[in-house]
């Protein structure tokens, strides 16, 4: 195999620019497998691709007779890379299945993934975190809040990424009520932190930020899931930004972090005290990605999968400084089949929206919708925080959107699946 070029095996579900594979390449001499979903698969090259093998499912079962038949043919891979949070898992398993040396670890995925080992790492270093609960068989409502302490508390999936399956539930009936209702082993409890909820997005390089933001968010994960808009607006450089980022960075060293990207969430309580929330191992969701690449001109999926498999960071920082900036979405309708009959733009009357996409008049929103998939998504940018900051709240006051049900109705709430949080 010597002058052979390394292999990869991708699994993919984008089908933007974020899963051009070959692009993040930059002309680095790979070897590219790709296992897709029928979804992802128009953003693949198959002129320089070794194989694209569409799949009806990505699960690790699925795969592994799948990747273990590609590396009888074609030798073991460099490195197995899952860019979706359903799928970064699975990789690091396949990998670990296959002696792979690149990508990461199955451990390391593990913190990013499971609430209470991600909270368990962080608390070790030092660092606050939610006083939490892992529940088990037959857990009951009056032995979790003896061991957090009060209520309301925050029941949470343990691996489930957003606000899915996220509730706050703030008296023992609500709480007994919710436990006959799930499988408990798959959840845990933690504390309610009331305060403001920030994000911190950016690339770790040996141990440290070769990039990062900080940023406020505007409303909360849970209320998009209620049916209300979700934003977040970049930081200026300052004290409250630096305090953000330097105690993100002690979080992602706990958690073992060497080489990544990461969206992770802290919330400020009132007094100042910073409390880590949660963190994923990859770029943010959203409007997070596009944003950045709009004002920094940094692909954050390009360098996620470069420091994942071994390659060098294509951005470099130019000591120029970014404009300031910040998005806006709005879910998709609560009750569906649902068909739009009136939609305002408010482009042209709030200084600051640079992006708009609205919905047209006629559209029917049939399916709960993401974070990516909404009623309307805005990107703004001007000179100062405070001016982004204003130019959310004059869109959430500017913009309207009106639909009528298109029968048969159910009422559901967004998919929230590709960024933390619990409001």
């Amino acid at each position: 195999m010597t002058g052979t070029p390394p292999l990869y095996v991708v699994l993919n579900r984008s089908g933007d620019r974020y899963g051009e594979y070959h692009r993040f390449l930059d002309g680095t001499p790979r070897r590219m497998v790709y296992l897709t979903t029928p979804g992802g698969r128009p953003a693949l090259d198959a002129e320089s691709a070794l194989e694209i093998r569409v799949l009806d499912s990505l699960d690790h079962d699925a795969l592994l007779p799948v990747v273990r038949e590609i590396a009888r043919r074609h030798g073991t891979p460099q490195a197995v890379y899952g860019q979706s949070e359903y799928d970064i898992l699975t990789a690091a398993r396949l990998s670990a299945g296959l002696g792979v040396s690149g990508g990461y670890g199955p451990d390391l995925v593990r913190r990013f993934k499971d609430k209470p080992a991600m909270k368990q790492a962080v608390a070790a270093a030092g660092l606050r975190v939610p006083r939490f609960h892992p529940l088990g068989p037959g857990a009951t409502a009056e032995a979790v809040v003896a061991a957090l302490g009060s209520l309301p508390l925050v029941l949470k999936p343990r691996a489930a990424a957003g606000s899915e399956g996220v509730r706050v539930l703030d008296d023992l009936a609500q709480l007994r009520t919710a436990l006959e209702r799930i499988d408990p082993t798959a959840y845990e409890c933690e504390e309610y932190v009331a305060g403001e909820i920030f994000h911190v997005d950016g690339v770790f390089r040996s141990g440290d930020f070769h990039f990062v933001t900080a940023s406020r968010y505007v409303n909360t994960c849970l209320d998009y899931a209620a049916g209300r808009p979700l934003g977040s607006v970049l930081l200026d450089q300052g004290p409250l930004r630096d305090g953000l980022t330097g105690f993100a960075g002690g979080c992602l060293r706990a958690l073992g972090l060497t080489d990544g990207a990461f969206h992770l969430e802290v919330i400020r309580r009132p007094g100042g005290e910073l409390v880590f929330l949660e963190v994923g191992l990859r770029p943010g969701g959203a409007q997070v990605p596009f944003l950045h690449d709009d004002l920094h001109g940094i692909d954050l999926f390009a360098e996620a999968f470069r420091a994942a498999v071994g390659l060098p960071p294509l951005w470099r920082p130019d000591g120029a400084p970014a404009p300031a900036g910040g998005w806006l979405i709005y879910p998709v309708p609560r009750t569906l089949p649902a068909r739009v009959t009136h939609r305002t733009s408010p482009r042209d009357a709030v200084p600051g929206v640079y992006h708009q996409e609205l919905p047209p008049v006629g559209q029917e929103f049939t399916g709960p919708g993401s974070y990516d998939e909404g009623s309307g998504i805005f990107r703004f940018t001007a000179g100062r925080e405070a001016e982004v900051h204003r130019a959310v709240l004059a869109v959430m006051e500017h913009y309207r959107v009106r639909t009528e049900p298109v029968h048969p109705v159910a009422v559901v709430s967004p998919s929230v699946s590709s960024a933390p949080g619990h409001g």
